[in-house]
C-alpha cells in the first residue's frame, strides 16, 4: 500500500492506494470521529460492495443511501434525498458521510457533507478509475445544472481517500477508458516523463494490469495533490487541471449529461486543446499527433460531436466556470508536460480548431 498526503495544513489528509483496502476497516475507522456513519452509493455499486463495507462498520450506527446511477441524476433534487435519510435517522454533527462510488457519488456526497449542519466529515471510497485519479482528490464537490456542469457546489476536503485498486476489476471497458483520459491529462500538463511512460504502458492499462494501474493512480494522485496543495481553491495554478474540460463540459451539456462519459468528453476536449496549442506554435505537429495517438489507443474520442456548431460551443463555454470577468479562459499546452491558463485566444485559430476537431457527419 502507498500512502500519499494532500498537504493543506489543518485540512491535510491521506490517500491510501493499494489492493484489498476495503478489507482493512481500520483505515477508515481512524478517520471517523462519532458513532454515526451514512454510506452513500448508487444502484450499480450497492450490490457489489455496500454490504461488505457496512459489515466492516458494524460498531457504528450505519445508514444507507442508494442513489440512481448516472451523470443525468447529478441534480439538486437527487442530492437533497441524502438529507432525507440524515434527518429522518437523526444524524448529528459528529456523523461521517462515506461516498462509495464514482465521481457523481463522490461529488454529491461531499457537497451534502459540506452543507449538512454547516459541515460534517466525509470519506471518499472511489470505485472508478476516473474518480480515483481525479474527482475524489482535491475537495471539489457539487451538482450539475441544466445550463452548466458542476456550477453549484463547494470546496470541501475529505478526511481520507481509499483507492482500492481491486474495485477496478468490475469496471466496464468504457469507464476504464474514461478514467485513463484524466491520467493522460497529468502527463500533458505537468509530467512529461509520465506521458512517455503512458505511451509505453497504455496497452497494459487497457488490459487492467494491476501493477500498471496502481502506478498510474499513484503518479496521478501525486501530481494532483501537488497542485491542490499549492492552490486549493483554483485561484491560479489549479486551473491547469482543467485541460480539455472547457471543451469537454460544453460537449456534456450539449449532448445531455451521461450520454458522453465525462472522461470521453475530456478526451475530445484535450484533443481540441492540443490542436489549438499546436496552432499557437506551443507544440509541434509530431507532438500533437502523439497526443492524438495516445488518446486513440485508450479508446477515447478525439473529435467533437458532428452536430455541435462553433456557435454552440462558444455559448456553452461562456457559462463554464473557467470564464472570468466575461473573458473566456482556456487551459492550453505551453509545451509537452507544461500547461498554462490564458485569455489571449485568437478567435480565428479557435474556429480552425472547431472545424478540424469536428466528427464527420
Amino acid at each position: 500500500m502507498q500512502v500519499l498526503t494532500v498537504n493543506l495544513d489543518d485540512r491535510s489528509y491521506p490517500i491510501y492506494i493499494g489492493e484489498a483496502l476495503l478489507s482493512q476497516p481500520e483505515l477508515l475507522t481512524k478517520h471517523i470521529r462519532g458513532r454515526q456513519v451514512c454510506v452513500v452509493t448508487n444502484e450499480r455499486v450497492a450490490p457489489l460492495y455496500l454490504d461488505k463495507l457496512c459489515e466492516s462498520l458494524s460498531a457504528y450506527q450505519v445508514s444507507r443511501v442508494i442513489l440512481p446511477d448516472g451523470e443525468s441524476h447529478k441534480t439538486l433534487d437527487v442530492w437533497a434525498s441524502i438529507f432525507d435519510t440524515l434527518l429522518s435517522e437523526r444524524h448529528n454533527r459528529t456523523t461521517t458521510l462515506i461516498a462509495l462510488g464514482g465521481g457523481v457519488v463522490g461529488d454529491m456526497t461531499g457537497f451534502a457533507a459540506a452543507c449538512y449542519q454547516r459541515g460534517v466529515d466525509f470519506i471518499q471510497i472511489p470505485t472508478t478509475l476516473l474518480s480515483m485519479v481525479d474527482s475524489s482528490v482535491g475537495g471539489k464537490t457539487g451538482v450539475n445544472h441544466p445550463l452548466g456542469k458542476n456550477m453549484i457546489g463547494a470546496f470541501y476536503q475529505p478526511q481520507c481517500v481509499l483507492a482500492d485498486i481491486s474495485l477496478l476489476a468490475s469496471l466496464p471497458p468504457r469507464e476504464l477508458s474514461a478514467g485513463i483520459a484524466e491520467i493522460i491529462k497529468y502527463g500533458l500538463i505537468a509530467d512529461y516523463d509520465f506521458f512517455v511512460w503512458l505511451e509505453n504502458n497504455i496497452d497494459a492499462l487497457m488490459r487492467g494490469d494491476v501493477p500498471a494501474l496502481s502506478y498510474a493512480v499513484q503518479r496521478s494522485c501525486e501530481n494532483k495533490a501537488d497542485v491542490v496543495a499549492q492552490d486549493e481553491r483554483e485561484g491560479g495554478l489549479r486551473a491547469i487541471l482543467n485541460l480539455g474540460h472547457t471543451f469537454g463540459h460544453a460537449i456534456e451539456t450539449a449532448q445531455g449529461y451521461g450520454n458522453w462519459l465525462h472522461g470521453e468528453a475530456v478526451g475530445a476536449g484535450m484533443a481540441m486543446a492540443a490542436d489549438l496549442s499546436w496552432r499557437r506554435g506551443a507544440i509541434s505537429a509530431e507532438e500533437l499527433q502523439r497526443t492524438l495517438d495516445l488518446l486513440t489507443r485508450a479508446n477515447l474520442p478525439t473529435k467533437a460531436p458532428a452536430d455541435m456548431t462553433p456557435a454552440q460551443f462558444m455559448e456553452l463555454m461562456g457559462v463554464d466556470k473557467k470564464v472570468l470577468d466575461g473573458r473566456l479562459r482556456l487551459v492550453l499546452l505551453e509545451a509537452m508536460g507544461k500547461a498554462i491558463t490564458t485569455s489571449e485566444i485568437d478567435l480565428a485559430m479557435l474556429q480552425q480548431t472547431f472545424d478540424a476537431c469536428k466528427a464527420d457527419t
